[in-house]
């Protein structure tokens, strides 16, 4: 329970009833006063400084209000409040902390609810006739299909001679198979009834029943499949019960030994028709339960399919369907588990019509340290994509090149890049060769006086319709975040090189974008804070733009920055005239408001 009085306490200096409703809005509020009346919060502690508290929803959520930096910050594991809202759980919370320090008697009905309930539920059903009881539990399994499942499962568990599996697939049924959509608010219940069921799975397989858990997990990976189009999988709750599914199902393969050949079989099938790649790396996963046999059988499937595959050369003609990649990955797979380097080789070159399989089949070469034929092979990537080629092919093959002792080709390679995408990715592949060939001065300069070149070029094109504004108007446009790209890909160069006061000069010239502004406001906030001032206000506008809570918390927090700012700068009188003009600019925005008079603005 609460010990801290209301009042004498940095929270509670902060946290009153009309805070809260300001923060979370009337509808919100009432439905967290309704949660506060209901005996949904538990667990409730605090401190001088923050509260937290477990609150039954939809889920059990957690929330957390705490004093922050002379205001209030919170959070909820709900999905509302995950985007930062004031939801009803921390409405909830708040006021069954201050009510209750207010006194039960003056607010009937709101108390915290207690971990241990009104009546001793135990003691009483340990009372009860057993008749009682068994009518009770058929009566909800009934009305439950999940919970029928559940007492199925006990009742094989119990019962003498061989076990019976009936009651599992109908336990996996009801806990997997859906009926209607999933949707995110219900997956967490969703996903923690399936693991309830992967357990019990895993009890048989303690218990010896390996053969049967090998079914049971094929059978729950089907259902899987087909309820994963059918439920909100944003946390990837579906992909973390196929793994465990089928490393469950490895684990009873290697305890029962089954056919390898028919495993094998299969296996194969599973791997070319799941749409979910259920046992794509069945080769390599299942190698030590296959053996030869099941290996040369799961072979033997793989290469009449992959027969049929065309190739595929650098103009892109040929076939990539789904059945293309998961059969690629098949034999790619295969070829790791036998060792085969030329194997490995072979498969990729089935398919070259992009510039980045080159650049798999040199890696491929040169990590055997079969160098002469990584560099022939990385030259046919560049004769095959002569232009604007993929960077990593053009990396790969400057370095088979130095490694040959062709250094000035490699850095006409690496300079090329420069030329076609100036840009800081590749100004830092230029630095890397041209600083192993000990030839870094010579090659910065060249490359400044391109990059500062491009800038130009661009400028030009920019102001050639338009008019050539001042070296003040483009410094206007720069710090409106007109920014240009040409500039900020200087900017990032000179900030890469550990020159922030170059990069400033440069983005005050030429504009940059505004992620890039905020970079530099943030270097420059110490020692130069006027500066970054007008950058954090345009930013607040950014973000009140966007016209949703959290964007306006953001924008807030943005402006008690400025105020600090405006503080060290010797401008602090400034801060009330400026948080009234977005007042006066904003004031339709009630959400904003609300949030402005918590600040006192």
């Amino acid at each position: 329970m609460v010990s801290t009085p209301a009042g004498t306490s940095a929270l509670g200096l902060l946290l009153t009833e009309r805070a809260v409703r300001l923060m979370a809005g009337a509808a919100s509020f009432e439905r967290g006063e309704r949660y506060a009346s209901t005996r949904r919060v538990k667990k409730l502690k605090s401190s001088p400084s923050e509260i937290s508290a477990t609150v039954a929803g939809t889920s059990h959520y957690q929330v957390r209000i705490w004093a922050y930096e002379g205001g209030l910050d919170y959070s909820c594991t709900c999905p509302v409040g995950v985007d930062e809202v004031f939801c009803k759980h921390c409405v909830a919370t708040g006021l069954v902390w201050l009510r209750s320090l207010a006194g039960a008697s003056k607010h009937e009905g709101l108390v915290v609810a207690s971990d241990e309930p009104a009546v001793d539920l135990r003691s009483f059903l340990l009372t009860c006739e057993k008749e009682t009881l068994v009518d009770l539990l058929v009566d909800r399994a009934e009305a439950d299909e999940l919970f029928e499942g559940r007492l199925g499962l006990l009742a094989a568990k119990a019962t003498a001679g061989p076990a019976d599996f009936e009651p599992y697939r109908q336990a996996i049924e009801a806990a997997i198979v859906v009926d209607d959509f999933v949707d995110y608010r219900s997956m967490y219940d969703y996903s923690c009834n399936v693991q309830e069921v992967i357990g019990a799975i895993e009890g048989l397989l303690d218990d010896g029943e390996d053969t049967g858990v090998i079914e049971l997990c094929e059978y729950a990976l089907e259902c899987v499949e087909d309820a994963t189009g059918h439920v909100d999988d944003s946390d990837g709750n579906m992909g973390d019960i196929r793994e465990q599914l089928v490393e469950l199902h490895h684990r009873a393969c290697c305890s029962a030994l089954p056919d390898p050949e028919q495993l094998a079989e299969r296996l194969f099938d599973w791997a070319m028709h799941s749409e979910w790649e259920t046992f794509l790396d069945g080769a390599a996963r299942y190698a030590d339960v296959l053996g030869e046999t099941g290996l040369g059988r799961y072979r033997a499937l793989a290469a009449q399919v992959w027969g049929h595959v065309p190739a595929v050369d650098s103009s892109g003609h040929g076939d990539r369907t789904g059945s293309r990649f998961r059969i690629t990955y098949i034999m790619e797979d295969l070829a790791k588990v036998s060792g085969s380097v030329d194997e490995q080789v072979a498969i990729k070159a089935r398919d070259l019509g992009y510039a980045y399989h080159y650049v798999q089949i040199v890696a491929l070469l040169a990590e055997a340290g079969r160098f002469e034929e990584a560099l022939e092979w990385a030259e046919r990537g560049l004769a095959a994509f002569p232009e604007r080629t993929d960077v990593r092919l053009r990396d790969v093959a400057a370095t088979e090149l130095r490694r040959a002792g062709r250094d000035a080709e490699a850095m006409a390679l690496v300079w090329s890049e420069l030329e076609e995408r100036p840009n800081v990715a590749s100004y830092e592949l230029l630095h890397r060769y041209a600083t192993a060939a000990g030839v870094w001065s010579e090659w910065r300069e060249r490359a400044l006086e391109l990059l500062h070149e491009r800038e130009a070029q661009a400028r030009r094109g920019r102001t050639s319709t338009g008019g050539a504004p001042t070296t003040a108007g483009l410094s206007r446009l720069a710090r409106g975040y007109d920014g240009h790209p040409e500039s900020s890909e200087l900017v990032k160069v000179l900030l890469w090189e550990n020159d922030p006061e170059a990069a400033w000069a440069q983005a005050e010239d030429g504009g940059c974008s505004p992620a890039l502004w905020m970079q530099l406001a943030a270097l420059r906030e110490e020692e130069h804070p006027s500066d970054a001032i007008p950058i954090y206000r345009d930013a607040v506008e950014r973000e009140i733009a966007a016209k949703n809570n959290r964007a306006y918390t953001e924008a807030v927090d943005r402006m008690r920055k400025i105020r600090v700012l405006m503080d060290k700068a010797g401008r602090g009188d400034e801060f009330a005239a400026y948080a009234a003009q977005v007042r006066v600019a904003h004031k339709p925005k009630r959400n904003l408001m609300k949030l402005f008079d918590q600040q006192g603005w």
